[in-house]
């Protein structure tokens, strides 16, 4: 038996339309699994990729900001790993910041993280099968940050859920874990890579000496889903190059 073959299996991943979310999509078809591409942007270059490389997936466009607009995902298939990637951030002084970014980022990260994974779970009790849920935290889960505190807060949140969920559901066939990704090389790090001071600040405390790659949060992931992670579960795992070691 092969721990890590997804065969057979159907993957449904949030915000899968580009960097990390995309990677993890292909990484999860590669391992053999159906991949249910979801986002609020169309995912078809994902898909696209995935197809080419012989393996299968389909689109679905949700928005997110709505926290019970991916319930509707479990009515139409039978979904056996759910990766909730989609997310947003917004910077200001704390001082400053808007109601209406605190909500518009805590709706998307925490509260719809929430209800997705709830829906998943009545799906699969329903059915009588087991399934594995993966969440992307951050190293914000742990840290403060700056100028992030509804960030900060909803991946605090994510961390504390991943925990719950699996005091609840493991035993009833539900493995919950998340990953928490480091500085990777992405979009949303574009700015800090192109400023030589800060991306030179980061990458001296990485043990590793070098920006993570999305693949690197994709590899997990799909260990993470494989029966190679039957026995883990609540556990939040940092994939950053020894970052929050030092």
């Amino acid at each position: 038996m092969n721990a890590f073959d997804l065969s057979g299996r159907c993957a449904l991943v949030t915000g899968a339309n580009t960097g990390i979310g995309q990677a993890i999509a292909e990484a999860m078809a590669r391992a053999g699994a159906f991949v249910i591409c979801a986002g609020r942007r169309s995912s078809a270059e994902t898909v696209a990729a995935i197809t080419a490389a012989g393996g299968k997936a389909s689109e679905v466009i949700v928005d997110f900001s709505d926290p019970k607009a991916g319930a509707a995902l479990f009515d139409a298939q039978e979904i056996d790993i759910l990766v909730n990637n989609a997310g947003i951030i917004r910077r200001e002084e704390s001082v400053e910041f808007s109601e209406e970014d605190w909500d518009a980022v805590m709706d998307i990260n925490a509260k719809a993280v929430f209800f997705t994974c709830q829906a998943f779970a009545r799906q699969v009790f329903a059915r009588g099968g087991t399934g594995k849920i993966v969440n992307i935290a951050s190293l914000l889960s742990f840290q403060g940050g700056i100028r992030v505190p509804s960030y900060t807060a909803s991946k605090h949140a994510v961390a504390g859920l991943t925990k719950i969920l699996a005091n609840e559901w493991t035993a009833k066939g539900i493995t919950v874990n998340a990953i928490a990704p480091g500085y990777i090389a992405t979009n949303n790090t574009q700015a800090l890579r192109e400023d030589p001071e800060r991306s030179r600040a980061i990458l001296d405390r990485i043990p590793a000496g070098r920006w993570g790659k999305s693949e690197d949060i994709a590899e997990t992931a799909v260990f993470l889903a494989a029966p190679a992670s039957d026995y883990i579960s609540g556990a939040v795992l940092n994939v950053d190059g020894g970052w929050m070691a030092r």
